[in-house]
């Protein structure tokens, strides 16, 4: 008995403290044809499926005819190898077109256990964006290139922080694959 109270007033106090951790806030609006195209990710809180991945992380983005965008996550895992993971993203409310939903499970034709993809920070020419979920367990910072500035990576991991991220949850990831040769 004792130690489901215990139990449960430790679920009680993890409760309150993410309650009191204000919303995650998104960018206003997104232009969904510019963020199309090739990503690099620079940082991020792994999930369990890219626990795998060493190096060279990349999103492409395209937007199909029927409104929904196809993912194609790659990275490279510590021995070389290609790891291609394949979903689809959506729009579940165009009032909010910062806030979609992905998902990497295809089954009887449908997309099912769509997560919360926010972009949460954006450069206005798209030059990076920052993707966070509302629980705050998962982010990306990704870049158009392989290398981001680091004064630009300062001003983001900022922003995280204001958002009530903790950078030191983010690992780098090595984008030296996909630099060009003879690059730093």
């Amino acid at each position: 008995m004792r130690k489901g109270v215990t139990f449960v007033f430790l679920l009680l106090i993890g409760w309150m403290a993410l309650a009191d951790q204000a919303p995650l806030l998104a960018v206003e609006s997104v232009d969904l044809e510019r963020y199309m195209g090739r990503w690099f990710a620079i940082a991020s809180i792994p999930t369990s499926f890219e626990r795998q991945c060493a190096q060279g992380t990349t999103a492409e983005y395209q937007l199909m005819e029927n409104g929904k965008v196809q993912v194609i996550n790659t990275c490279y895992d510590t021995d070389g190898n290609v790891d291609i993971a394949r979903g689809a993203a959506w729009l579940p409310n165009r009032a909010e077109p910062s806030k979609l939903k992905v998902s990497f499970v295809k089954f009887l034709g449908g997309w099912w256990f769509g997560a919360p993809y926010w972009i949460i920070d954006l450069a206005a020419d798209y030059s990076f964006a920052v993707v966070g979920h509302p629980s705050r367990t998962f982010g990306w910072v990704l870049c158009r290139t392989p290398a981001m500035p680091e004064e630009v990576l300062s001003g983001i991991i900022e922003r995280l922080e204001l958002q009530g991220y903790r950078w030191s949850e983010f690992r780098m990831i090595d984008q030296s694959v996909n630099l060009p040769e003879g690059a730093s």
